[in-house]
């Protein structure tokens, strides 16, 4: 018996796959097929990835093709399975062409012709096109649009920004919002916090999904107003904290609320940066994100969705810049829970270690600095043999997984990351720092 293995993702199965199967098959008499798990498909820089491990496996079953079926995990597995298998043929598509020649030192290897015109990427790209209007004149503009190229289906439209000195390469700067607007499907908004709800709403009213980045308001009352409007119009209104969005925090936060570590006590997390920031330069200033408003959400994300956002009491500690008594260098907030302690420390002038630990009844989370461009933490306990380490991908510092989030729920109106709660919470937040309430100034 010739036994043949093949590999593939399968996403959208479509006549390619069929037709390549169906030559491999050929080539034996007994047909193992390989699907690639989600973790793995994003170590090889498959982010989007339309359907689950289960519906993949399901489309390939149903061709008939298969004599079995195997689940793909960890790069160098194909040895192993080869081995274990003993498999007589390796066969692949010819776009890998030479890519797999190493195995022929366990099996033969065979490169077979692809079907042309056709692949998943196209079809994904195709079905779910998305112009993309960009609004304002933040740095972070040029990582983001060099993230959406990895993203199938997106195509930046232009940038809008109230900086006319401000630009992309490559990208259609307009002049008037309005006409932004009226090209496109969607807007990126990280125009400064203080313009974020006209800019927001303007968008909602114009029938634009909107991925913008935290904080949504400056009020709680401004926040909850746009997420009714995107309600109302049956539109996407996604909140981008892109440490949200990473698998690392995610499984971090299951571990937490799982009671990996008990009863959570106590959350500490600072998020600090040193750039040049124009403080004396007005103009440019009112561009320049405070410490609040550029690191607050990110740090009080972690509180908020382990501890609630009904906190009993919380004090704000800041100090502002000389310059500006709207900008602060370095602000740190406690709250208050029934059963349980929080501090966030946010700074754009002062510098400080940007670790995140959660300390719990039973042991505690560490995540060294920078916390928020999580791929790896511990979970630590009174015994050291006890303690756990766990990585995970982390490529293009998150903001891919938050595109991608964004595009797939407006789609199939996938989850939010940040629920509405959080998201009014922050907001809150911003109100009580921009009226002063309960600040103390140092």
């Amino acid at each position: 018996m010739v036994r043949v293995i093949t590999y593939g993702t399968y996403d959208l199965l479509h006549h390619g796959h069929i037709k390549l199967l169906e030559r491999a098959k050929a080539l034996g008499d007994y047909l193992i097929v390989g699907v690639t798990a989600d973790g793995y498909d994003m170590t090889r820089g498959k982010i989007n990835v339309r359907q689950s491990l289960v519906e993949r496996i399901e489309g390939v079953k149903r061709t008939g093709l298969a004599d079995e079926i195997i689940v793909e995990e960890y790069q160098g597995q194909k040895i192993d399975d080869i081995l274990r298998k003993r498999v007589d043929i390796f066969t692949v598509g010819s776009d890998w062409a030479g890519k797999f020649d190493y195995l022929n030192e366990y099996c033969r290897v065979v490169y077979l012709d692809r079907t042309v015109g056709v692949s998943s990427s196209e079809i994904r790209s195709h079905s779910h096109e998305l112009k993309l209007g960009l609004i304002g004149e933040n740095p972070v503009l040029e990582k983001f649009t060099g993230e959406c190229a990895c993203v199938n289906g997106i195509e930046i439209e232009g940038l809008y920004s109230q900086d006319n000195n401000f630009s992309l390469d490559g990208v259609k700067c307009y002049h008037d919002y309005n006409d932004l607007l009226d090209n496109c499907d969607a807007v990126y908004v990280i125009s400064h916090p203080t313009y974020h709800y006209r800019h927001i709403r303007q968008a909602l009213m114009s029938g634009k999904h909107v991925l913008y980045e935290s904080p949504l308001a400056m009020n709680a009352r401004e926040a909850a107003e746009l997420i009714n409007l995107a309600e109302q119009k049956q539109l996407v209104l996604y909140a981008g904290i892109k440490t949200a969005y990473s698998t690392a925090y995610s499984r971090m936060m299951l571990l937490a609320k799982s009671g990996a570590i008990g009863d959570i006590v106590s959350i500490d997390a600072t998020c600090t940066s040193l750039r040049e920031t124009p403080l004396d330069n007005p103009a440019l200033l009112s561009h320049t994100w405070s410490s609040i408003c550029g690191w607050g959400p990110t740090a009080m994300l972690p509180v908020f969705q382990l501890l609630g956002t009904d906190y009993a009491g919380r004090q704000i500690i800041t100090k502002l810049s000389p310059e500006s008594d709207s900008f602060d260098l370095f602000t740190q907030i406690h709250f208050l829970y029934p059963h349980a302690v929080a501090t966030v420390r946010m700074g754009r002038g002062v510098k400080s270690e940007g670790e995140l630990v959660i300390g719990g009844t039973k042991g505690y989370i560490y995540v060294p600095a920078p916390w928020w461009k999580l791929d790896y933490f511990e979970c630590r306990y009174e015994n050291p043999n006890d303690n756990k380490r766990y990585f995970y991908q982390l490529d293009g510092e998150g903001l891919r997984y938050e595109i991608l989030s964004f595009v797939k729920a407006i789609s199939d109106k996938s989850i939010h990351y940040v629920s509405r709660a959080i998201t009014l919470a922050i907001s809150g937040i911003m109100e009580d720092f921009a009226r002063g309430n309960n600040i103390i100034k140092i």
